[in-house]
């Protein structure tokens, strides 16, 4: 007999190839947990027969892990940035990814930040690309979005920034510019922070938490932490300008899959 959860894998990975939303999982393959939700996770992984090249995370919330595997058909770097658009529009989260130079292997001894912090090849700014498996996200559970990948559908990679001054960059002035032809162009400013005032505190968390239950990290992945401003929505088919505060700039266009 077929486990819930590889049914429940199943129906969320054919949903992610056809960038089609449907309703929540049924009842019955609706995770109660994160250990359920995470086996989903996985079986997902197994299904789309991806590698995983990114992972996104955040510090835990009363006790509920957050983490999701980023696969490498969904990983981009160059423009136009090929992603599923809802009304010809793409939501993103700007953030910071850590590109690391060397494994980060299951072991039994904890690491420690140092560990880490030395595994770190190469910081870039980066745009979390947003998008659910469910028509309507909002009325699902933590554990059922967890389940999905939190919400992801990619990510984009621009440019690499300075590692030292990335890593106490706290806050953040994200300025958004967009180009809409014949010298028209809107500026949006927000007053970014990351919800983790560290911008690594997540990264060591992720480590620990995938060691904890016999996984690694791999060199060649990256992983980001967590937002600066939320989620926003960007047009389709126009320039569009991103700066970081004084780390940089990322510049890209969207076209829709």
């Amino acid at each position: 007999m077929t486990s819930p959860s590889i049914l429940a894998a199943a129906i969320l990975a054919e949903r992610r190839r056809r960038g089609q939303p449907g309703e929540r999982l049924p009842l019955h393959l609706r995770p109660r947990d994160a250990d359920a939700a995470l086996a989903i996770q996985a079986g997902v992984t197994q299904q789309l027969g991806q590698g995983v090249a990114a992972w996104k995370c955040g510090l835990p919330s009363e006790g509920r892990p957050v983490l999701a595997p980023i696969y490498a058909a969904s990983v981009h770097r160059s423009s136009p940035c090929l992603a599923w658009a809802r009304d010809g529009q793409v939501r993103v989260e700007p953030e910071l990814a850590f590109v690391l130079g060397r494994d980060l292997p299951a072991r039994a001894a904890p690491y420690q930040p140092a560990e880490i912090d030395a595994a770190i090849a190469a910081t870039h700014l980066a745009l979390e690309l947003i998008d659910s498996r469910y028509g309507n996200p909002e009325q699902a559970d933590f554990f059922e979005n967890l389940a999905d990948g939190l919400l992801n559908q990619g990510l984009y990679l621009g440019p690499q920034v300075d590692m030292e001054q990335s890593r106490n960059a706290g806050e953040l002035a994200i300025s958004i510019g967009t180009s809409h032809g014949a010298g028209q162009e809107e500026t949006r400013l927000l007053q970014g922070r990351h919800p983790a005032i560290d911008p690594r505190a997540p990264l060591y968390w992720l480590a620990e938490f995938l060691r904890s239950r016999g996984q690694g990290l791999q060199a060649g992945q990256a992983v980001i932490t967590g937002s600066y401003a939320g989620s926003f929505d960007l047009p389709v088919g126009q320039e569009i300008a991103i700066q970081y505060g004084e780390l940089g700039r990322l510049q890209l266009s969207f076209a829709a899959r």
